[in-house]
């Protein structure tokens, strides 16, 4: 269980003030001039060496995806772009950051952005979060007015200009690329990559794209030190998470705790169990709606980190953690996020624009029954054919919930299909 004194969002629930002075009170803005003043490599370094991963989902190390932006850049400007798109179903980490403790995520754009050698940086936020970027919009200019942005901020020499910028509400810009072409003005679709956005991002300059809780959690390991944060959770998997505990648990909540926790502990700690008790528990998606469901039989055992639910075939994504118990329809409650994935696909990809409408169609008929057995396995090898065959990772998260359904709930989908056909024979012979 994670110490109090080791929690980096102190203001998750909104108990305290936003704003500049209260935040100050809690530690933000400290000694930041003595951290860039350290210089990008030994910032970049720190944050390589505490192991934090990507928190948006990919889970990939934040320090090195720093460490691909080219050096002393002069003929063009250099950006850094935050994702707080936040369109995953089930996740609702970042929206209490923006709003109850946007100065963190403020402080770590200006470190991240003078690590990168960036000279200013758009918040990509998500345009139904309206109070949540109206929070951040008033971060922005408390901290332009007490001198910590802008001309010289912070007093270091460096000037730094931070931007917000509203979504429309499509998933698709959560995907980086879709992400920059939607700042541009353009409809939001991914790109072909190479060129990578640290080559040619936004306006076809070196970019960086993170997610907010992995910009949000770095001046704290600045001023803690990559050992504190390298000696929270496992190896690989170290440091804290935000988790967002949804659906059929006692005390839905957001919580931060140390990665590798054990998903049950998790769930039983902070969300006050499952409804009806553990027994009454079916299934759990770990990881935003992206990411297969596990059955009971797993999710009393595995440990929520990175590398432990990818060893049982699921992924922790944005660690959404989605409980159902037995009274959940399973085979319905994956059919309306295949519907979900089908509704965003931008369409670019022949697999992904046709394949998530014919998995959806074909879901439909699957919560009736009113299929034959072999479609399962027709089902299976359609999102195999979506699956690694398409320019973003959507088609991954249409195909995902439909083959960890098939893993381990095929006898249920067998159950329906021979329940409607022994009906539909009922019903002739009346």
């Amino acid at each position: 269980m994670l110490r109090d004194e080791d929690r980096i969002f102190t203001n998750l629930y909104g108990f305290q003030d936003f704003r500049l002075e209260a935040a100050q009170r809690r530690g933000d803005w400290d000694g930041t001039k003595a951290l860039i003043e350290k210089g990008k490599d030994w910032i970049i370094n720190e944050v390589k060496e505490s192991g934090l991963r990507g928190r948006g989902g990919a889970g990939f190390s934040t320090g090195m995806k720093w460490s691909f932006m080219p050096k002393n850049v002069t003929d063009k400007p250099v950006y850094l772009v935050v994702n707080a798109d936040e369109g995953e179903p089930g996740t609702c980490k970042d929206r209490d950051i923006l709003r109850h403790d946007p100065h963190k995520l403020i402080e770590g754009c200006l470190i991240a952005g003078f690590a990168i050698g960036a000279s200013a940086c758009y918040i990509y936020i998500r345009g139904e979060f309206y109070n949540e970027g109206s929070a951040v919009q008033v971060a922005i200019d408390e901290a332009y007015a007490a001198g910590l942005l802008g001309k010289n901020a912070c007093g270091t020499g460096y000037d730094y200009d931070i931007y917000i910028h509203r979504g429309a509400g499509a998933y698709i810009c959560g995907e980086e690329t879709a992400l920059i072409e939607s700042i541009e003005g353009k409809k939001g679709q991914p790109r072909n990559k190479p060129p990578f956005p640290a080559q040619a991002g936004l306006y076809s300059c070196p970019t960086t794209v993170n997610n907010v809780e992995s910009i949000a959690v770095v001046p704290t390991i600045l001023r803690r030190g990559a050992g504190w944060f390298g000696g929270l959770g496992r190896p690989k998997n170290t440091g804290t998470k935000l988790f967002c505990i949804s659906g059929h648990v006692n005390r839905p909540c957001n919580v931060e705790e140390e990665m590798g926790i054990p998903l049950k502990e998790l769930i039983e700690r902070h969300a006050g169990g499952v409804r009806g008790g553990w027994d009454n528990l079916l299934a759990i998606i770990p990881g935003g709606s992206s990411v297969p469901v596990l059955p009971k039989s797993i999710c009393d055992t595995v440990l929520m980190d990175f590398d432990s639910l990818r060893e049982v075939r699921s992924g922790l994504g944005t660690a959404a953690v989605i409980v159902m118990d037995k009274s959940t329809d399973i085979v319905k409650a994956i059919a309306r996020l295949s519907r979900f994935y089908a509704h965003e696909s931008c369409g670019q990809c022949t697999p992904c624009r046709e394949g998530t409408g014919w998995l959806s169609r074909v879901m439909q008929r699957m919560v009736r029954g009113n299929a034959r057995v072999e479609e399962i396995d027709m089902l299976l090898e359609v999102t195999r054919q979506i699956e690694g065959h398409t320019i973003c990772a959507l088609g991954d998260a249409a195909a995902w919930p439909v083959q960890g359904l098939i893993r381990h709930f095929r006898p249920e989908m067998e159950r329906r299909i021979l329940d409607y056909r022994n009906s539909a024979h009922q019903m002739a012979a009346e």
